[in-house]
């Protein structure tokens, strides 16, 4: 259903990686080579699986061994014994195969196209008319790995841009639409748009949102993604 290097990113255990508990739809994984700000995961797809991925170190605070039953109630009960808090999850959505086949025979919108460095007075005006929150929760830079826009009379009033994410063929992706301009289905184009550049340069497009956040839920339907799953990380205000 999902494209190889998504389901391999996600579901293939690394070579330094330890199982130490699954029983068929909630697992526990240890691996010592985890980046510090993602030492402790949370992977619940569709299928309504729960992986949870963790160093050494997490797992010990936590008590967890080797072929020691657990389920998933019960670690939840050792996270909130021992202090360590999750950021919130998000939901993360990719085109399936056949999405993909429709989306790569689409031709990109006439009031699209990349942005540049000099759109720079144009990204600026575009930000200015946005407000923090939904800058902050788009992360639409004009310095990232590929940006696109939509642009009514001559105006920017959807922005989108990409970023390699965790060293994978994944590109992460941000879209933020001014107020004045929602429900034309500029965001829909330009998501489409962008995530045919990723695809071009062997990436697979990744949206995620906030659980609670609806909009941006109905933003990727509408762009023809599929949700995967809900992906959590330990707060950064974890001592652990």
């Amino acid at each position: 259903m999902f494209p190889s290097p998504i389901t391999n990113f996600w579901l293939t255990p690394s070579v330094t990686s330890r199982l130490l508990h699954d029983d068929g739809t909630f697992s526990v994984t240890v691996d010592a080579a985890l980046d510090e700000d993602e030492r402790l995961t949370v992977l619940t797809t569709t299928d309504g699986n729960t992986r949870v991925l963790l160093t050494p170190a997490v797992a010990e605070v936590l008590g967890l061994q080797f072929g020691q039953p657990v389920d998933e109630a019960g670690f939840r009960q050792r996270l909130e014994k021992s202090g360590i808090a999750l950021h919130g999850a998000d939901n993360l959505f990719y085109f399936t195969d056949e999405a993909r086949k429709a989306l790569l025979g689409e031709p990109d919108a006439p009031s699209i196209r990349p942005l540049t460095e000099a759109d720079a007075r144009a990204f600026a005006q575009f930000e200015a008319a946005a407000s923090e929150q939904d800058l902050d929760d788009s992360s639409v830079e004009l310095d990232h790995w590929a940006v696109y826009g939509a642009f009514e009379d001559g105006q920017l009033v959807c922005a989108a841009s990409m970023y390699p994410w965790d060293d994978a063929p994944l590109a992460d992706l941000g879209v933020l639409t001014l107020p004045p301009y929602r429900g034309k289905g500029h965001a829909r184009r330009l998501v489409r748009a962008i995530s045919r550049h990723a695809l071009a340069r062997e990436h697979e497009p990744q949206y995620r949102c906030q659980l609670d956040n609806h909009a941006s839920v109905a933003a990727a339907g509408s762009a023809g993604l599929t949700r995967f799953g809900t992906w959590d990380i330990i707060s950064p205000d974890s001592a652990v």
